[in-house]
């Protein structure tokens, strides 16, 4: 047993987890998260929460909880709902009902924790202030968080800190991982369009090679990390999708597209990037007589953890889990989270919990571990106290 789990989460545990898996079942693309969203608003009126307010930024959902001692400050935890186009393989009993969707990044466990923070404090309310409970749609790639600031989340919910966490698998059951300063990348997704000049694979003189171009570009874009950036920085540039053609063994195709991804923990790298991959796909295709136009769309930003925010969070933590399940210096993760955007704002701190062997996030086998959603509620009612004093 962990040396600070609440007795009255563990004796909850049962019917946090049926939460977990009816969530499961019932997953929704980002704003589409129709059932969380029901499920969350009706839990929250169950608990007693002084208000919940539905709609902010599509289908997200603030919670209000007051304590029961007065103070004019106030603290936000964030849970994400969405769900992803990936078709489950787990095989467990309660497997996505919707073809083709499912939780395979545990926001179904992550909304479940908050749900059940929610509500034990709703019985005890022991912390003086506010507390806002944020249940973020949209999380994965489509701007949920960017969503609910422009609907005026925190001109409505005003907070002085903010807090979240992701679940992990594959690092020790039970360990908390967090640092100050950077922790989670910023991503920027481009569409490169090519355009060349179409004809028979038997006269290629006479094309201007769309497949040709597209795989150059690829092939040269590898050389902006490893000539352009300063090697005390990091970057990222990864082609995820690159296609061409007309399914013909003897036609040259006029036009290809090409998708992928840029990853950096500095806002300037992340624009070192974007003007070299421009300037690579634009230059690599008139080389060959071709053009190409690139679009970006910056849907994350890098997480910066703050430091006092940080210290508090190292502080529960260990009281949570042990001092020795904690990690206050993981290296910075080259995946992304749109919590950030809330986090340029509010400074805030985002932790990552240890969930043991398993499957990784986005992977049709992936399936949050139950096991872990004490460890975090427990967390963040310790946290409540800590910081509502």
């Amino acid at each position: 047993m962990l040396p600070g789990l609440l007795d009255e989460i563990i004796g909850q545990e049962e019917e946090i987890f049926a939460w977990r898996r009816a969530l499961h079942e019932n997953p929704g693309l980002g704003f589409q998260e129709t059932f969380a969203a029901e499920m969350v608003e009706q839990k929250l009126k169950e608990f007693g929460l002084d208000e919940v307010h539905t709609g902010i930024g599509g289908t997200g959902i603030v919670g209000v909880l007051r304590g029961n001692r007065p103070s004019n400050r106030a603290i936000g935890l964030r849970a994400d709902m969405d769900a992803l186009p990936i078709h489950e393989e787990t095989g467990k009993p309660y497997a996505s009902k919707v073809p083709g969707i499912m939780h395979a990044c545990g926001h179904d466990g992550h909304t479940a924790t908050l749900l059940a923070v929610a509500w034990r404090m709703a019985q005890a309310r022991d912390f003086a202030g506010t507390v806002y409970f944020i249940f973020q749609p949209a999380e994965e790639g489509l701007g949920g968080a960017l969503a609910m600031i422009e609907d005026g989340l925190f001109d409505r919910f005003p907070c002085d800190r903010l807090y979240a966490y992701h679940n992990a698998p594959g690092f020790d059951f039970g360990h908390v991982l967090t640092r100050p300063g950077r922790m989670m990348a910023g991503c920027s997704f481009f569409t490169i369009r090519v355009q060349g000049r179409g004809g028979h694979a038997g006269l290629p003189q006479t094309t201007v090679d769309a497949a040709q171009i597209s795989s150059n570009i690829v092939v040269t874009a590898q050389s902006i990390v490893a000539r352009n950036l300063n090697p005390n920085d990091a970057g990222i540039v990864s082609f995820t999708d690159v296609y061409a053609g007309t399914n013909s063994h003897n036609v040259i195709p006029d036009k290809a597209v090409l998708k992928g991804c840029l990853r950096y923990f500095e806002k300037p790298v992340g624009n070192l990037l974007k003007a070299r991959l421009e300037e690579v796909a634009k230059g690599v295709a008139l080389t060959y007589g071709g053009s190409a136009e690139i679009a970006f769309n910056d849907n994350f930003v890098p997480q910066i953890n703050d430091p006092a925010a940080t210290e508090i969070a190292l502080k529960v933590a260990a009281e949570t889990v042990g001092a020795e399940r904690v990690n206050a210096n993981i290296a910075p993760f080259t995946g992304s989270e749109d919590f950030a955007y809330m986090c340029e704002l509010v400074p805030g701190n985002y932790v990552m919990i240890g969930a043991g062997p398993g499957a990784a996030p986005h992977h049709p086998a992936f399936d949050y571990n139950d096991e872990i959603t004490s460890i975090a509620a427990s967390y963040f009612c310790r946290l409540i106290q800590t910081e509502l004093v």
